[in-house]
C-alpha cells in the first residue's frame, strides 16, 4: 500500500477553524459496518446509537499550553514546543523552530523574558541526523515558578494544529484553553488533544450512563507526531512515535464485565484504541504503564476494540490509515466523500463519525 492510497480531495472550507458553539451540537456520522447503512445524527443522539451494556472507553489525557515563543541573543525569533520530561530535573523534550541554528549551552528569554530556556542537547532522530528536537532546561527567573506543567500554566499556549489558521493573539480570545479540552481532561502530559472526545458534555455523559452504558478511561497523552502525514514510500514502512500511555486496574475489569455481558467496547478516538490494542497485543488485558509506538494499518486483528468514535482525518495520515483498518480502505474513503458532499466539518474542531 502506498500513502497515495489514503488519500482524498478536502476543499479548505471544509476544515473547521472554530468549534461548534456547542461540543454536542457537533454532526455525527453513524455507519454500521455489518448492514453497510449510514445515518446522519448530532453528537447528542449518542444515546440512541449505543446500547444498554455497551462500555465507552475515553482518553483522560489533559493538553498542556506547551508553546512559548522567545528571541535569541541576536533577537531572532524561536518557537518552542515542549513535549514531555526527561530523566534530568526541569529538562524537558521541546520542537524547536528553527532548530538548526540553536548551539548546545546557549540561553534564550522565553515569555517576554519572564522564563530562561538553556539548550542541553539536540539528540538525533529516527535517521541518525539532528532533528527539530532539543532537550531544554526551563527556568523561571521571574517569581520562581518551579515545575516546568506550571510554567506552562502560566506562560504557554495553547498548541493548534497547523491547519488552525489563526494568530497566538486570537487563540486566547477564543477560548481554546477550554475548547481545545475534554471536559474529563486529568493528566496533563499532552501537546495535541485527543479530538473525538471534545464533543462530549458531563450532560451528555450522565445520559449515557443513564441508558445503561458504561464509561472507563485511559490516558495516553498525545505527542506532536500526531499530525505528520506518512512520508515513506510503502505504508507499512512507517514508524510511530513513542507516547507515554496507562491503563488502570478498573478499566480492565470494566472491559472484561462488558466482553462478560456481551456489550461493545466502544472506543473514543484512535488515542483510546492505540492503548487498548497495545495492551492486548501483550497478552492478556492488565493495569499497566509505558510507552506504545503501536501502528495500525489494514490488515490488523482488532483484540478489543468493537466501535469507535472518532473525528475526521487528514490525507495521508496514519490516523486515517487506522480508520480504515476497522472499516476498510474503501468503505472509508466513500463515507468521507458523502461528508464533504454533505457539509460535515473536518479535523480537530469539526464533525465526528461512529464506526459501529
Amino acid at each position: 500500500m502506498k500513502p497515495e492510497d489514503f488519500d482524498y480531495d478536502l476543499p479548505p472550507e471544509r476544515i473547521a477553524q472554530m468549534p461548534a458553539p456547542r461540543r454536542e451540537g457537533a454532526r455525527l456520522l453513524v455507519h454500521r459496518r455489518g448492514a453497510d447503512t449510514t445515518a446522519h445524527r448530532r453528537i447528542a443522539d449518542l444515546a440512541d446509537c449505543l446500547r444498554p451494556g455497551d462500555l465507552l472507553v475515553m482518553n483522560d489525557t489533559r493538553v498542556l499550553p506547551a508553546r512559548l515563543f522567545g528571541r535569541r541573543k541576536s533577537g531572532a525569533r524561536v518557537e518552542f514546543l515542549f513535549c514531555e520530561p526527561t530523566a534530568e530535573p526541569e529538562v524537558w523534550t521541546a520542537l524547536c523552530n528553527p532548530a538548526g541554528k540553536l548551539r548546545p549551552k546557549e540561553e534564550l528569554l522565553l515569555a517576554g523574558g519572564a522564563l530562561r530556556a538553556t539548550l542541553v542537547r539536540r539528540p538525533e532522530d529516527s535517521t541518525g541526523r539532528p532533528g527539530r528536537q532539543w532537550w531544554v532546561r526551563l527556568e523561571d527567573i521571574g517569581d520562581g515558578t518551579r515545575g516546568v506543567p506550571s510554567m506552562l500554566e502560566r506562560y504557554g499556549s495553547v498548541p493548534l494544529p497547523p491547519y488552525i489558521e489563526r494568530d497566538p493573539a486570537e487563540k486566547a480570545s477564543a477560548g481554546d484553553r477550554e475548547r481545545y479540552q475534554t471536559v474529563y481532561a486529568r493528566h496533563p502530559g499532552a501537546v495535541a488533544a485527543p479530538t473525538a472526545g471534545l464533543h462530549l458534555t458531563q450532560e451528555l455523559l450522565s445520559t449515557l450512563e443513564a441508558s445503561g452504558v458504561e464509561c472507563a478511561f485511559v490516558t495516553l497523552h498525545v505527542g506532536p507526531g500526531t499530525f505528520q502525514p506518512i512520508q515513506c514510500r510503502a505504508i507499512e514502512d512507517h514508524r510511530m512515535h513513542s507516547e507515554r500511555f496507562e491503563i488502570a486496574g478498573e478499566t480492565v475489569d470494566a472491559i472484561a464485565r462488558t466482553k462478560e455481558r456481551g456489550g461493545r467496547v466502544v472506543c473514543v478516538g484512535t488515542t483510546s484504541v492505540r492503548v487498548l490494542e497495545s495492551v492486548a497485543a501483550e497478552g492478556e488485558l492488565r493495569a499497566m504503564e509505558g510507552r506504545t509506538s503501536l501502528y495500525v494499518y489494514p490488515g490488523y486483528e482488532f483484540r478489543v476494540c468493537d466501535a469507535m468514535l472518532t473525528n475526521f482525518h487528514l490525507p495521508r495520515s496514519s490516523l486515517l490509515v487506522l480508520v480504515s483498518a476497522f472499516a476498510g480502505r474503501d468503505r472509508i474513503l466513500r463515507l468521507y466523500e458523502e461528508a464533504i458532499e454533505t457539509g460535515y466539518r473536518f479535523y480537530s474542531y469539526g464533525d465526528a463519525m461512529l464506526l459501529v
